[in-house]
């Protein structure tokens, strides 16, 4: 637990530095049907292969669809896919598509918009391009077929079509899925349950989107990520409102009907409020993480980055950023606690003050400065980051506190040059589960170095060769035993350090009911009375 330090006084200390936003205007006497809903950011980039963060996972989740998806029990559901079948030598995939599907003008989909689509999304995401570099072709049969041939055995084929994380292989239609994959696309068409507006979009404050009427939903029952996505609303409003109280409030007084991520510390005063439900519908959660740059001192020795492991408190951490048990949980595990391949070995989330000193002399460590980020913009982030400049302190190191607004994070985060000439050393943020729960989709473990284009730039062979292993793996058994030797690696080497599970229930107006339990935001078999 904290000593010299508790969460309020954190909290206090970077008061005078926290974003602070206005109510935004809010038309009264619309639609009964309609939600507005102010979610954890605002929506700024459209095109979801571009936007990786889960702003764009969520504006892309409305307006297209997928292939296949994951429901709540980790299972592959097929979504525009009516069926499909596989060669006895496991090489030639051929898929068939729904009857009906048609994009938000009126174009049927094709075979001819799925493979530009799946191309286009290969060359940016990781485990996509993973996959594509085992694809000797990507083949139409005819309107509604089409087929993935393999130059060799590949494992994780539907388990990459349905990844629950960003980046999704949404379908577009094909004149701009051949968009080269660095250009935004500037027309927003998908064959998804809702239609975006975007004559109302105003970047960074406000986007609408309306219920799609030509839409042909799966005849199964909203699961997770997969199943029927039938609407049962007008409108969905994305609204932008960076201050959580301005928003309670906004919330409690029925001017909105939807906050995604209200601060841990008003959840016992929304719960009281009869006109409210707080729940948490998304069972993965998201995971703390500490990230380390391997290219530069002292995190480039890994026992100083070890030391910084020993000197840690998940629970500490956790105090910090949530406040209540009941919202945390300590958790060692690199894929996220409850998910296929979660383990909780390695490290024990417990500090040993002795050893990190001892690991700190082994690796020589020479007084040079940790430069660490502290994002001001959000209470989880800034006390985390507190609490760890003073574990580093106490055992010895020389730490350089950079207060900065997440945004400036990100900026400053990829760059490469020493942490004393522009760069970084660590830094705190969190993650979605569903972002992890793969060790194909799991950047944290992408230990490629600068190869990868991910800021921290771990580089390991042993990792690699068992990421590589596990992607051809078809036995569910063999890929549990190479993650777990993933997960044993990567604690060895440092990849990172998980900083345990937090929950974050949402707070809706009780006129909403049928909320989907998924690992994001989900408006479709929501109704609203």
């Amino acid at each position: 637990m904290l000593t010299t330090l508790n969460r309020r006084t954190i909290l206090k200390a970077g008061a005078a530095s926290l974003a602070a936003g206005m109510l935004p205007s809010i038309a009264r006497g619309a639609s009964s049907k309609t939600i507005r809903a102010v979610m954890h950011a605002p929506l700024r980039a459209t095109d979801p292969v571009i936007n990786t963060a889960w702003t764009g996972r969520n504006h892309g989740l409305n307006i297209y669809d997928t292939l296949f998806a994951m429901d709540s029990k980790f299972q592959i559901r097929p979504q525009m896919v009516e069926s499909h079948e596989v060669s006895s030598d496991g090489l030639t995939y051929t898929f068939v598509l729904r009857p009906g599907l048609a994009f938000h003008d009126g174009a049927p989909v094709t075979s001819a918009d799925v493979i530009p689509s799946l191309q286009r999304w290969g060359k940016r995401d990781t485990m996509g391009g993973r996959m594509m570099g085992f694809v000797a072709e990507l083949k139409p049969v005819d309107q509604r077929t089409f087929q993935i041939v393999l130059k060799s055995p590949y494992g994780q084929v539907l388990q990459t079509l349905a990844k629950p994380a960003s980046i999704f292989p949404f379908i577009m239609p094909a004149r701009l899925a051949q968009q080269p994959p660095e250009q935004p696309v500037t027309e927003f068409i998908g064959s998804g349950p809702f239609r975006f507006l975007p004559s109302e979009f105003q970047p960074g404050s406000r986007a609408a989107y309306e219920r799609n009427p030509n839409y042909v939903p799966r005849a199964e029952a909203p699961d997770g990520l997969a199943g029927g996505k039938v609407v049962k609303i007008d409108r969905y409003e994305w609204i932008s409102m960076p201050d959580m109280q301005t928003a309670a409030n906004a919330l409690s007084n029925g001017e909105i009907d939807f906050l995604e991520a209200p601060p841990h510390d008003l959840l016992p005063k929304l719960a009281q409020d009869n006109k409210l439900v707080v729940a948490d519908y998304n069972p993965l959660g998201f995971m703390s993480v500490v990230r380390m740059n391997w290219l530069t001192e002292p995190f480039n020795r890994p026992e100083i980055r070890q030391a910084l492991m020993y000197a840690s408190d998940q629970v500490d951490w956790l105090e910090a950023q949530v406040g209540n048990p009941d919202y945390y949980q300590p958790s060692a595990a690199m894929f996220g606690p409850n998910t296929p391949f979660a383990s909780e070995t390695g490290w024990n989330g417990k500090p040993d003050l002795a050893r990190a000193k001892e690991l700190l002399k082994k690796g020589g460590y020479n007084g040079a400065p940790v430069v660490m980020m502290q994002g001001t913009d959000s209470p989880m982030l800034y006390g985390s980051s507190t609490v760890t400049a003073q574990k580093l302190r106490a055992i010895g190191m020389n730490v350089q506190v950079l207060t900065m607004d997440w945004g400036s994070i990100l900026a400053r985060r990829a760059k490469a040059e020493a942490a004393t000439q522009g760069g970084w050393s660590v830094y705190h943020y969190v993650t979605t589960t569903a972002d992890l729960m793969n060790p194909l989709t799991n950047t944290l473990i992408d230990t490629r170095g600068k190869a990868s284009g991910i800021p921290g730039w771990p580089e390991d062979a042993e990792v690699e060769a068992l990421r590589a292993k596990f992607a051809m793996e078809p036995s569910a058994e063999v890929q549990k035993s190479l993650a777990d030797a993933i997960q044993a690696r990567a604690y060895e080497v440092v990849t990172h350090i998980p900083g345990g599970l937090i929950k974050q229930p949402v707070c809706h107006a009780k006129a909403l009911s049928g909320i989907v339990a998924a690992p994001a935001p989900l408006f479709w078999n929501v109704e609203k009375v």
